[in-house]
């Protein structure tokens, strides 16, 4: 803690702290006095109370002007004043935010406007081409210049003066860097690529339809059976008609191929730990944000060009939309690298950041800092990144990185803005209860689930169910465990709706994102290689299709982790963030062994776009499609009644053969099974019985007939 200074902790309070070899002046004898340099003006200054030997409290009865050089004269001490928790007081952001103004650089072909939001310094400066120019700050902290001429692809900083310190910085509203971050580039964008019209991208116009394939840019490629060219850059899925050597679809053809409506990407914004001029010398998954509307420097093929990686990331989003494929980008708002070197740490020091209430900084997200969603100039900028990659880069949807320690006010905000969208645009975020100096009440958690209608929440009650919990390498589920957890599977698979199982876990269907694995922990089948080494390969690969197969046939939106569908390993590594390419790369050799298990996939996620009652939207309409069957345990069964066709599903997660009842005699065809092999010969069942094998999961689908009502006369098919 710095000595011999004067913090600014409220409107009307100062905490003075001297070195404990000094001896703190007797107030009564001699009256401190604030003294304003630049006005020549001074303060009337009261005592409030002693802490210790070397910190007081002062009161000041009026306020004090922000981002000026005061100076607390007393006795023989002169002391600097400088801000401090004043910042975080409600006072200080109803008195300087800015919502409404558009801050960074601004560029036209004539002139940039450059705009910074930092009411507390006492100095701004733009350096631009070696030369530097002054800003003029407002009332509200704002510090504008203009210059004129081309300025376009123009690196810039600024130098700042903050606490008697003066130190450059990057704008935190930078839209390109130079290469590792050195410095922002001015960009006008409206002389670099364009994305295609809004009418050309994918028309998923309800969002229970889509089915989510979750990818790291640089994992989808960088192997050597991938075909590309371009290996582990955005151009790189970009590319499509590639091949393994074998002539086996990779990249983007091939997730286009599998049928997932939306890719959701690990972060693509400009984040640390990868020097983008020699990425293969390091690995990152994307989670220690530098600058957020800034491209990754590392999946351009030209790193030191820095508008290049801005058109290499719209060419990418557009390949996906070509294809039919919604894009979701990753966000990683809750928190930055490293919070002393951050831009916004700066320029508004202990403003961006959450603190308890005893002074200590936040740490609910485990890394060292935690993003105050709620200060107005926080929710801001929020709002104004998630702004431009709509509006820029079209994207069509937004992953929410530990969603719980952002507030709920804010959620609400992004919410508004995309539904100002003309497509439906995907909001989901992961609503773990998080230790954050927010309210619970105030938390974007699944246990808040009911203030955010339309916002979805990853259900960890579903896949903890399934293979067992997170926490407990040994734990089993419903898949691994011999059918452990069967009461919880009705209310799972009907999307919490059929709340006589068991209490919800979102309050509504079109909420709960259904998942058994993601790029966190250990993928599924090195899970099932944990809990169930006794078990054979064959055996594990079954248990890993049921649950599968139990995401994408469950109410709900699915989402599916890269490689999923061919049983991925990441070699027993529970936390490969920064473990490199020969532990996380999607190894395509595997997608040529596992043609077969894939194959189940596609059909399961065909099966599911084809019929919407697996993708039912209300509660009602749930209760009355979605039927329990008497099954003997630990199997599970459940019909689907459609409009034209009724499906019968069956889970057998045990090593027994069982007898099966089906709900109704006729001929009932076997739509999808992962026992291919053992009903070759059996594609149809007549009648109402069968049986189901060991770990096999079967759809039977019968067409409902049609009956005959008269019309005017005549016989004619209602179809019901």
């Amino acid at each position: 803690m710095k000595k011999n200074i004067v913090w600014m902790d409220d409107v009307h309070l100062l905490t003075v702290i001297i070195d404990p070899i000094n001896k703190l002046p007797d107030f009564h004898q001699e009256e401190p006095v604030l003294f304003w340099e630049k006005e020549h003006q001074e303060f009337s200054i009261s005592f409030l109370e002693r802490i210790d030997d070397s910190t007081v409290q002062l009161a000041n009865k009026e306020e004090l002007p922000i981002g000026e050089e005061l100076t607390l004269l007393w006795g023989e001490m002169k002391l600097p004043v400088y801000p401090r928790a004043i910042v975080r007081t409600k006072w200080f952001d109803t008195h300087f935010s800015v919502t409404e103004t558009e801050l960074g650089a601004i560029c036209k072909d004539d002139a940039t406007t450059f705009s910074v939001w930092s009411p507390t310094a006492t100095a701004l400066t733009l350096v631009l081409e070696d030369k530097r120019y002054g800003l003029n700050r407002n009332k509200k902290g704002v510090w504008t210049t203009e210059i004129n001429g081309d300025w376009h692809g123009f690196p810039y900083e600024y130098e700042v003066t903050m606490n008697g310190v003066t130190q450059r910085v990057n704008d935190p509203y930078s839209k390109a860097m130079l290469a590792n971050s050195e410095k922002g580039i001015i960009v006008n964008f409206s002389i670099l690529d364009q994305m295609d019209n809004e009418q050309n991208r994918p028309a998923v116009r309800n969002l229970q339809d889509a089915v989510i394939y979750e990818l790291h840019v640089r994992d989808a490629t960088i192997h050597q059976e991938s075909g590309v060219m371009n290996r582990g850059k955005f151009l790189g899925l970009s590319e499509t008609g590639t091949t393994t050597s074998n002539g086996f679809s990779t990249g983007l053809s091939y997730i286009k191929e599998l049928g997932c409506t939306h890719v959701q990407l690990l972060p693509v914004n400009d984040y640390a730990r990868v020097d983008e001029r020699h990425p293969d010398k390091q690995y990152n998954w994307g989670y220690d944000p530098l600058y957020f509307q800034v491209p990754e420097g590392s999946y351009s093929v030209l790193p030191d060009r820095p508008l290049a990686r801005i058109n290499e990331l719209k060419a990418m989003i557009q390949a996906f939309h070509q294809e039919g494929i919604s894009v979701i980008l990753d966000v990683v708002f809750n928190h930055v690298f490293i919070m002393d070197e951050s831009p916004f740490e700066k320029l508004v020091p202990g403003y961006y950041f959450r603190y308890q209430p005893n002074g200590i900084l936040s740490n609910g997200t485990g890394v060292g800092n935690d993003v105050a969603t709620e200060r107005m100039m926080a929710q801001k900028f929020i709002l104004d990144t998630i702004d431009f990659m709509l509006h820029e880069y079209h994207v069509d949807g937004f992953r929410f990185d530990l969603m719980g320690a952002i507030d709920t006010e804010t959620m609400k905000l992004i919410q508004n803005r995309c539904n100002a969208e003309d497509i439906p645009i995907m909001l989901l975020g992961e609503g773990w209860e998080l230790p954050t100096a927010l309210p619970s009440d105030k938390k974007a958690t699944s246990f808040n689930s009911k203030k955010l209608e339309g916002i979805r929440f990853f259900n960890d009650q579903f896949r903890d169910s399934l293979k067992g919990n997170l926490f407990n390498q040994q734990d089993t589920g419903y898949i691994n465990g011999g059918g452990r957890f069967l009461e919880r599977i009705p209310h799972l698979m009907s999307g919490s709706s059929l709340e006589e199982y068991g209490d919800p876990f979102v309050s509504d269907v079109n909420q709960t994102v259904n998942f058994v694995e993601c790029h966190d922990n250990h993928t599924l089948w090195d899970r099932l290689q944990l809990t169930n080494s006794q078990a054979d390969e064959q055996t594990r690969k079954k248990m890993h299709q049921l649950a599968t197969g139990i995401v994408l046939l469950s109410q709900g939106v699915p989402f599916i982790h890269a490689g999923q569908e061919w049983f991925r390993s990441k070699q027993g590594d529970e936390n490969s963030y920064i473990s490199g390419d020969s532990i996380n790369q999607l190894d395509w050799n595997k997608r040529e062994q596992e043609k077969e298990n894939i194959s189940f996939v596609k059909a399961l996620i065909a099966l599911r776009k084809k019929y919407d009652v697996f993708r039912m939207t209300s509660k009602q309409e749930i209760r009355r499609r979605f039927h329990v069957m008497e099954t003997p345990q630990p199997v599970f069964g459940f019909t689907l009644l459609g409009d034209k066709n009724d499906f019968s599903i069956y889970i057998n997660p045990s090593n027994h053969k069982f007898d099966l009842h089906l709900p109704s005699s006729g001929k009932w065809n076997i739509a999808v099974t992962n026992h291919t092999s053992n009903r070759t010969e059996q594609q149809e069942i007549i009648g109402e019985y069968t049986s189901i094998d060991a770990y096999e999961l079967v759809v039977f689908q019968k067409m409902r007939k049609p009956a005959s009502v008269e019309v005017d006369g005549l016989s004619a098919g209602t179809g019901l």
